[in-house]
């Protein structure tokens, strides 16, 4: 069975969007190692609409970073959306409808990690319908000041630390699983 695992380049004052614009001043090889492990255990990719759109266009058109533009273009892709109607990147699948109902489902019929990579607002419905398995966020040691950030107006999610290492960069690379309590 798979486990729905969510990844995020994170602030220190919880920011997740444009990591592009503060995050590679801290990457390094045990960086690298983490992200790469998380996309070779990875049985497919889960997604939100925006990050779809996004994605699907870049990866597909960018002559830069060929291997993980190959590597992402032949993955099994599922994008959570209700107004998307037809996703024509690669091996893509709409989940839609019952969505939770859905995810459950291909989570008994994967073996491995679904992997996601951003879409907060989707990682922020995962764990509110209890459907997300594993948060791994990679803290960086620095304060944006704006942005938006990975929780903002939700409920209280309790959640237990059960891996964490710091990199040389300073970066703590944390593992989150939903506390039941």
């Amino acid at each position: 069975m798979a486990k729905i695992v969510s990844n995020f380049f994170i602030s220190m004052d919880g920011v997740v969007e444009s990591p592009d614009q503060w995050h590679f001043p801290y990457w390094n090889d045990e960086m690298g190692a983490v992200v790469e492990a998380g996309m070779n255990s990875a049985a497919a990719m889960l997604m939100g609409r925006k990050l779809y759109d996004e994605w699907s266009e870049y990866w597909t058109t960018t002559e830069a970073d060929q291997d993980v533009a190959q590597l992402f273009n032949k993955a099994r892709k599922y994008v959570v959306s209700n107004t998307l109607e037809k996703a024509d990147w690669e091996n893509t699948t709409v989940v839609s409808g019952d969505v939770a109902a859905n995810l459950n489902e291909l989570k008994k019929q994967l073996d491995g990690d679904i992997q996601m990579s951003g879409s907060a607002t989707t990682v922020r419905w995962l764990l509110a319908n209890g459907l997300l398995d594993e948060l791994h966020l990679l803290v960086h040691p620095i304060a944006v000041g704006h942005g938006k950030r990975l929780f903002e107006d939700t409920p209280t999610h309790p959640l237990k630390l059960v891996e964490s290492t710091t990199f040389q960069s300073g970066v703590l690379d944390l593992t989150y699983v939903p506390d039941a309590g």
